[in-house]
């Protein structure tokens, strides 16, 4: 199982929220609504044999600019248990099409105002955990 096969399958899960553009790199310029998918940890050994291991990524999403009017409501969508919901859509397929044992989005954390390039941005970060050979 490699980092990219789980960013992958990571990606398409978030892919189902209508309208949310998903990156599995840090883009230049984002164009919100956007998540950004990056590895944080990877935990060896975690079974007998060798046979699990523990990737920890953050999802950040930026949810808009800022100065929108509504940047908050946008926000609390993706943080609710609705069609927009960022954790819904990351458990949706808890084995990413075959290529994990568990996805699990255990917080959100970050709230707050992240700036790129000149435009300050809306954003929230998800932890998510995976279990994988």
């Amino acid at each position: 199982m490699s980092i990219q096969e789980i960013r992958t399958g990571l990606a398409n899960n978030l892919a189902t929220i209508s309208g949310l553009r998903v990156s599995i790199d840090i883009p230049d310029n984002p164009t919100p609504p956007q998540a950004v998918i990056a590895i944080e940890t990877v935990g060896f050994d975690n079974a007998f044999g060798q046979g699990l291991t523990q990737y920890s990524f953050t999802v950040s999403l930026i949810a808009s600019r800022v100065s929108e009017r509504n940047a908050q409501r946008k926000l609390d969508d993706y943080t609710s248990n609705g069609a927009q919901s960022v954790k819904l859509a990351i458990e949706s397929d808890k084995t990413l099409g075959g290529k994990a044992y568990d996805v699990r989005v255990t917080e959100m954390t970050n709230i707050g105002t992240v700036i790129l390039g000149e435009v300050i941005y809306l954003a929230a970060d998800f932890a998510v955990i995976v279990y994988a050979d």
